[in-house]
């Protein structure tokens, strides 16, 4: 059997270590990657290898040769553009024709039995067997469900923490029959898991998984490098290493130089033709590279040396990585996290802080103290993207400088004078981060229109109006002393998952495109923004009957933006309306849990007392909404959104309607009594605005105080929904409280568990074990259905150490012994 090794990959999230090598010849042990990997293939037979090389292909031709000094026959096919995991294989098609082969991954450190796997494919008969190992966090991986024969039942690439509903894991390590070929268009890009491997599934066809044993870790990123390393020198991975082990866990290779007065304390490597001085100090996990230079009391601790390094008199290395031919002078100092690239000058007593990255051919000038990265790209935070955005505390986390680098990178990814729509929540913060933002949009080619200040929908409204995209910068909900920086593609949603990690990618490196003097982007304040907003949306959303129904109703702005378009908007409705709050308060831009219920409480006195129809108030920017019916009592908002779900399906009778799982299934009840359906999603907003952009989309809201519109805008709008809300009572002639009165009671209850990252994946793959042969939807997280109905969500917070439990029954009792069963489980699985 042929083996293929695909060796083409950027490894951008390895840069500056990537900068100038590729990703598979990066030292492990002082061995490339893809090394380990070939002397794999040859314990177990598989010395005819065809490698599929791209990126600096050259390097990893020249390094390999043929393969005879491996014991090996190497062949290479060359991608003239990325094709792909499945493309590059089919690129290599000719050599592999005859009969089945193996897929393995250049760059990812291994020591499964490749013998049993291809055995296992053997008698299965399988057309494709995939290799699978189990991880804690399964975020940068394809997961993957099999059956109780190992028959794969799903897939689903790279999720994201909601889509979590197992730990197990494809390696990338397939064994294949070249029947295969048929379902991979040639010369372009194409992946197996895809698009292959959901084509097979559809057609029957045979895919089988295989749950290896044995050491597995896909060397992505600087964490996972240094891990690698580290593993090695543990012994946890059955790979070969050059030299002598002098003391238990101290390796020495041929040549090098340790003299006898320096301390080692192991697990370590050093080298071939390294030179170790008197009194330098080499600890744990460190592996020095060949002919690498170590002077007097040096100290190196968990730190990976490449090649032809040299190292000065008292310098100190702690978990870092340090690029070939680096020279780090006297007393210089790099700290946990750094990575610097090759061929670099680190002057004496310089500093370089933890996670700096100094890029390949730089110096760092003698006293130096760098705390940020200096060169042309940086690592950012690792997850940059949370629920609202771009979040932190203001001046602390976000900073100007911050958001000048992050409206650079979003520019970098639109073409040059392309339109980015900007706009503001009525916080100073708001306004000074909002004018960072514009230049740096405008020093990168693209022109602005800045709205100031404005609610958050009409915003996102005037984005869908010609612009590549929009920015957003508000006070986070209820916490006054942090910003959010939300980013809104070209018809004004958030950003895709994808359009996110582009961006993230981007921002990390810190490419950013600048503008020559004659290209400097033009910024525009267009007039007319809210009569523009409320005349669409009186031309769109159903307003009759309010004018003749002598309705009377109540609205807070909550001294926020949502005041702004109020007045003209109510002007037209000829609806009886008082406002209360209406001035924009700088002090107060988002109001905590607290504040809210007290304003709502004041608001039901004000409607009872005035005989009013109902009463809403909308949250500081304008996106969601609160209600209290005729009696003045408040309509809690999962209520709300039941109550808004009855008047549209029964008015309308037909279409869908857009929910998140975590909805009350009375929902359910409520659509299918007046002939409509709901399609469920996640507890993405980005997710419920997709399916808000359907054209059968009736309605969507997310339990919350957030509605969507879709005759109007496929996002969460308060005063939309303010406007469809007064239609609907218009017409049906019911009050608020006559229709949740017969709409049926939800008992839903709601739990929040700690949950380790490290464990996150072992909670999912536990409880889609313990749900056994009841129905089970993962949709979003892992929801299990019981036989009578009962169900609970299992669902892993994206951002936090948290696992998120609803479970509902026919009554609160049953909910709660439910939430308490599934809990149990959680628990258990994450101690």
């Amino acid at each position: 059997m042929k083996a293929v090794v695909m060796a083409g990959g950027e490894g951008t999230r390895l840069r500056p270590m990537t900068s100038s090598m590729p990703k598979p010849l990066l030292p492990v042990a002082n061995r490339p990657i893809m090394e380990h990997v070939l002397r794999l293939l040859k314990r177990h037979g598989l010395t005819e290898t065809v490698v599929t090389v791209q990126f600096l292909a050259s390097l990893v031709k020249n390094y390999f040769g043929d393969g005879e000094e491996l014991g090996m026959e190497l062949t290479y096919a060359n991608e003239e553009k990325p094709l792909g995991t499945a493309g590059s294989v089919k690129n290599a098609e000719e050599a592999l024709k005859d009969d089945a082969f193996l897929v393995i991954s250049g760059d990812a450190l291994t020591d499964f039995d490749l013998t049993e796997l291809i055995n296992f494919h053997k008698e299965k008969g399988a057309l494709v067997t995939v290799c699978l190992t189990r991880v804690p966090n399964p975020l940068e991986f394809g997961i993957t469900i099999v059956d109780e024969e190992g028959k794969v039942e799903r897939f689903l690439e790279k999720p994201t923490w909601g889509q979590v509903f197992s730990d197990t894991v494809n390696t990338g390590i397939y064994v294949m029959e070249p029947e295969v070929f048929d379902y991979v268009d040639p010369d372009v890009p194409v992946d197996w898991s895809g698009d292959v491997f959901p084509q097979l599934m559809k057609e029957g066809k045979p895919i089988y998984g295989y749950v290896a044993e044995g050491y597995w870790e896909d060397v992505g990123t600087h964490e996972s490098y240094v891990k690698a390393q580290a593993d090695v020198l543990e012994g946890k991975v059955d790979v070969e290493l050059d030299g002598f082990e002098i003391s238990p866990g101290v390796w020495v290779a041929e040549g090098a130089e340790v003299h006898p007065d320096a301390v080692l304390r192991g697990p370590l490597y050093i080298g071939d033709y390294a030179k170790v001085e008197a009194d330098a100090e080499i600890r744990e996990h460190t592996v020095v590279g060949s002919n690498v230079v170590v002077k007097s009391g040096a100290f190196l601790h968990k730190t990976v040396v490449h090649d032809n390094v040299y190292i000065g008199q008292h310098s100190n290395l702690r978990g870092c990585v340090v690029g070939k031919n680096t020279d780090i002078m006297r007393a210089a100092r790099i700290e946990d996290g750094a990575v610097i690239g090759d061929e670099c000058l680190i002057g004496e007593e310089s500093i370089v802080q933890g996670n700096v990255r100094v890029y390949p051919f730089k110096t760092v000038e003698a006293g130096a103290f760098v705390n940020t990265s200096v060169i042309w790209e940086s690592r950012g935070q690792a997850h940059l993207f949370g629920a609202r955005g771009v979040s932190g505390i203001l001046n602390v986390e976000i900073t100007p400088e911050l958001a000048v680098r992050l409206a650079g990178a979003y520019a970098t990814t639109l073409k040059k004078g392309s339109t980015v729509t900007t706009a503001r929540d009525h916080s100073r913060g708001a306004r000074a981060l909002k004018r960072a933002v514009i230049s740096a949009l405008q020093a990168s080619a693209i022109d602005v229109r800045d709205l100031e200040n404005v609610p958050l929908p009409v915003a996102r409204q005037q984005t869908a109006r010609g612009s590549a995209g929009g920015i957003m910068i508000r006070t986070t909900p209820g916490v006054p002393d942090s910003v959010d920086i939300m980013f809104f593609d070209g018809q004004g949603a958030d950003l895709s998952q994808a359009s996110q990690r582009k961006l993230d990618r981007v921002y990390a490196r810190q490419e950013y495109r600048r503008a020559f003097p004659g290209e400097i982007g033009d910024l525009h304040f267009p007039s007319s923004v809210f009569d523009s907003y409320t005349g669409s949306l009186l031309r769109n959303v159903d307003t009759s009957g309010i004018a003749e129904s002598g309705l009377k109703v109540v609205v807070d702005a909550s001294n926020g933006s949502a005041g702004l378009v109020l007045p003209s908007l109510l002007g037209k409705l000829g609806v009886d309306a008082l406002t209360i709050n209406p001035g924009l308060d700088e002090s107060r831009p988002t109001e905590s849990a607290d504040a809210r219920r007290a304003g709502l409480m004041r608001l039901g006195e004000i409607v009872a007392s005035a005989r009013a129809a109902f009463g809403v108030r909308f949250d500081p920017v304008g996106e969601r909404l609160s209600l209290v019916d005729e009696k003045g009592r408040i309509v809690e908002d999962d209520r709300a959104l039941l109550v808004m779900l009855d008047l549209v399906a029964a008015e309308r009778r037909s279409g869908r309607v857009a929910l998140p799982v975590t909805t009350t299934r009375i929902a359910e009840q409520v659509a299918a009594y007046h002939g409509t359906q709901v399609d469920w999603t996640t507890t993405s907003p980005d997710d419920l605005t997709r399916v808000g952009r359907g054209d059968s989309t009736i309605f969507g809201g997310d339990g919350r105080g957030g509605f969507i519109v879709p005759e109007f805008s496929s996002v969460f709008d308060g005063t939309a929904a303010f406007v469809r809300l007064i239609g609907l009572v218009a017409r049906t002639q019911l009050t608020l409280s006559q229709i949740d009165a017969r709409i049926p009671r939800a008992h839903v209850q709601r739990r929040d568990l700690a949950t380790p990252w490290a464990v996150k994946g072992l909670v999912m793959r536990s409880v889609v074990e313990a749900a056994g042969d009841r129905s089970v939807d993962t949709t979003d997280g892992v929801r299990v259905v019981e036989a009578d109905g009962r169900w609970v969500l299992v669902l892993p917070d994206p951002a936090e150490a948290v696992t998120h439990l609803w479970a509902e029954g026919p009554d609160e009792a049953s909910a709660q012994a439910l939430l308490d069963e599934w809990a149990a489980v959680v628990d258990s699985a994450g101690r």
